[in-house]
């Protein structure tokens, strides 16, 4: 069983920063890309940044960084200059091979980030 949890999230007043994290935890042979991505109410789902398991940036939205720690088994998401309209639900994605051999992408199970103006 694999399982991701993020934490971090929480309310900022606009223009602040926020460091996102998500944990991945369980039987894990490997983990490959690993995404951020948003939801805002009435809106789609969306990427916000994604990195791949060498560390290389595959994407960012401006003011986001993106980065990973392998030993740990978790990404950050470092959020700077925050604005009303980043306001959502953060979700942490991953590819991640288990130890019986079977590649999967899973999904946390979500962290508000609420901006305030």
């Amino acid at each position: 069983q694999v399982q991701l949890v993020e934490s971090g999230g929480g309310l900022v007043q606009a223009g602040g920063s926020l460091r996102l994290s998500c944990v991945a935890s369980g039987t894990i042979s490997s983990i490959g890309t690993m995404a951020w991505y948003r939801q805002a109410p009435g809106k789609q789902r969306e990427m916000v940044a994604s990195i791949t398991s060498g560390s290389s940036i595959n994407f960012a939205k401006g003011r986001f960084t993106i980065s990973r720690d392998n030993a740990k088994r978790t990404v950050y998401l470092q959020m700077n200059s925050l604005k009303p309209e980043d306001t959502a639900v953060y979700y942490c994605n991953a590819d991640i091979r288990v130890q019986n051999g079977v590649n999967g992408v899973y999904w946390g199970q979500g962290t508000q980030v609420t901006v305030s103006s």
